[in-house]
């Protein structure tokens, strides 16, 4: 059907059939703007309307018209219902539903009933509205209206049949496309060296495609060697041919686009090396396209066919894919293929060239970033250290016991509470805190008896001695004598009633407010008190660093109370037996505090390090690993 190939026909002229009229357009497989011309046409023609247009969405969200019938004349202006037509489209495009909207002539009077209307019906597709078809539908009454507009609809859906037509047809295409460039890459794959495959390749899209001659040449440094020509076993690069097709391969490959020649008007890159293969050696039709890998271009299939059979575009698009398709095989034979010390200048080259490139600068900035981390590590050094936890221990420790067996009577301290020690040597003298008192009351009564006693046995000697009976008299000085001791030790015991601690210092054990009134037997701890200065701390230092450690050697500990307090201690002792604790072998050291504070206590617990020298980040963080690799492996 051609374009106006409707037009209004004299009466006298047979009318062609409307099923004709269908079957022509459904069959139709020409340009989408002619179809949708000759769709108008059709429709006006069932219809008997006067005219019709297709209207879609702009970009600005404005109503376009992209096809009109009967057409408009150059500079023409547009009818009045083709203006009406597109500001009562947008209410079909929003509605989704047919609309009709009388049309009043500039002659029509006030009230008159409109004899035209304006049929705008929604055309869908994907379960949307992409377009709406308007039609001039001259009805002398509702029934005839309503005809019209059925009509109008049901043969709407012939352009849902044309673009699915277009679409079949494409996908045949690519079908076909892909099955001719498998084929080909099948024959090439076929064959398991490089010149063997680019061999085939040639020969068989010199044979799909009808060309005269197809070559490829690889990229190697600045310039393009050919590798492979269609039907040649040799090649020889002195040849004036030879020569004029490299020159066409580099200038696709500096350009890294698809060169045709005679290209086409609108074409952007320069062609004057295929201009010359073609002059020269022909004329001929000139393609060359580029061959890459990854992003980058790596070699470049030329064509050559007559001149009177110049490439398509669906022929070049055939050749785009088999090159994409084949260029993974064949780069990588022509890799694999070349002699060792090609292949290692090729992989020397190719890293610096990444190496000092402009492209991949996150990559380069995190291989930089990389290298000084390993740098900073493997030479910058920091303090080693041994790192094993500590407990507080007093270095002296007094035990306060039972004097004697009693029972508790007062308790006057905690633990933890600040006392003062006897200032004297004696078990009675001196001035000192009481801790706690025992009940002396049975120990008084037996030193009143003593007294009894000693006041006896003096009256019986001063009576012998009055007598002259000396013997009696010494007897009861001795007995006198006797009971006085007993009376000391008594009043020894009483005073120790009150009992104090040796030493001034911190009770760190003794919690017996809730035993007073229990009984004790001589012996018994009552009492432990430790001086606050006299601290030490002892280390539990594991065996893989014991061997570092050496008495002199300083460092710093954190208690777990007052992680941020940091008190410094130097190592006087290691003990040369190791313990087991926690399942492991554990060495203990002790170090000597050089600064104490008055919230530590005995028992306290934390995290030590040991200074021991200046080592490097990496042997610090591999220390362990190595050891480890040294004992399975024994090195």
């Amino acid at each position: 059907m051609e374009h106006g190939s409707i037009s209004r026909e004299p009466e006298r002229e047979e009318r062609p059939a409307i099923t004709d009229l269908v079957e022509r357009l459904s069959h139709f497989d020409g340009p989408p703007e002619q179809f949708l011309f000759n769709l108008l046409a059709v429709q006006c023609y069932i219809t008997g309307a006067e005219g019709g247009a297709i209207l879609r969405i702009g970009q600005g969200g404005q109503p376009e018209v992209i096809a009109v019938y009967p057409a408009l004349g150059k500079g023409g202006t547009a009818p009045v219902w083709l203006a009406q037509s597109v500001e009562s489209s947008l209410q079909v495009f929003n509605t989704g539903a047919t609309a009709i909207a009388p049309l009043h002539g500039p002659d029509s009077l006030y009230g008159q009933p409109a004899t035209r209307h304006i049929v705008l019906i929604p055309l869908r597709a994907g379960g949307g509205i992409r377009g709406v078809s308007a039609f001039v539908v001259k009805a002398g009454d509702d029934a005839a209206l309503l005809a019209s507009r059925e009509r109008l609809e049901l043969t709407a859906s012939l352009l849902t049949f044309y673009e699915m037509r277009l679409t079949l047809q494409q996908r045949q295409f690519d079908l076909n496309r892909l099955k001719t460039a498998m084929e080909t890459l099948s024959a090439a794959n076929e064959r398991d060296r490089f010149a063997s495959v680019a061999m085939t390749l040639c020969n068989e899209v010199a044979a799909r495609w009808q060309c005269e001659r197809v070559s490829l040449g690889f990229l190697k440094g600045r310039y393009v060697q050919m590798r492979a020509m269609s039907h040649t076993e040799k090649i020889n690069r002195k040849m004036k041919l030879i020569q004029d097709i490299e020159s066409a391969m580099e200038e696709c490959i500096d350009q890294d686009v698809e060169i045709l020649h005679p290209a086409p008007a609108d074409a952007t890159y320069i062609s004057r090396a295929a201009a010359d293969l073609s002059k020269r050696h022909g004329p001929m039709a000139v393609l060359s396209l580029p061959l890459r890998k990854g992003e980058e271009p790596i070699a470049v299939l030329t064509v050559e066919r007559p001149l009177d059979n110049p490439f398509t575009v669906e022929e070049i698009e055939a050749l785009r894919l088999t090159c994409d398709l084949a260029v993974p095989r064949v780069a990588n034979l022509y890799e694999q293929d070349r002699w060792l010390g090609a292949k290692a200048a090729a992989g020397t080259r190719k890293l610096l060239a990444a190496a000092v490139g402009t492209k991949h600068t996150w990559i380069k900035i995190l291989a930089v970033a990389i290298l000084a981390a390993v740098l900073f590590i493997t030479l910058a050094q920091t303090d080693y250290t041994a790192n094993a936890p500590f407990v507080l221990e007093a270095t002296e420790q007094q035990v306060v016991p039972a004097p004697f067996d009693g029972y508790i009577k007062t308790v006057n301290v905690d633990p933890g509470d600040m006392v003062e020690g006897r200032k004297t040597d004696s078990a009675t003298g001196g001035d000192g805190t009481i801790l706690a008192t025992l009940d002396a009351a049975e120990l008084e009564l037996q030193l009143a008896a003593v007294k009894a006693d000693h006041a006896s046995y003096l009256k019986q000697r001063d009576a012998a001695m009055r007598d002259g009976k000396t013997a009696d008299a010494q007897i009861a000085q001795a007995n006198a004598d006797k009971v006085a001791a007993q009376m000391d030790l008594l009043k020894q015991r009483i005073a120790q009633a009150n009992i104090k601690s040796a030493i001034s210092g911190r009770v760190i054990a003794g919690d017996l407010k809730k035993q007073i009134g229990a009984p004790v037997k001589t012996g018994d701890i009552l009492f432990e008190v430790a001086p606050i200065e006299s601290l030490r701390a002892e280390i539990s230092v594991s065996e893989d660093q014991i061997a570092d450690v050496r008495i002199g050697q300083k460092g710093e500990l954190a208690t777990a109370s007052y992680p941020a307090q940091r008190i410094e201690f130097v190592v006087e002792r290691i003990n040369p037996v190791a313990e087991v604790v926690n399942q492991k072998n554990v060495f203990k050291v002790r170090v000597r505090l050089l600064n104490t504070y008055q919230w530590m206590r005995p028992g306290m617990e934390g995290e030590a390090k040991i200074t021991i020298d200046r080592r490097s980040y990496a042997w610090i963080w591999t220390r362990r690993l190595v050891n480890w690799l040294r004992m399975k492996l024994w090195l």
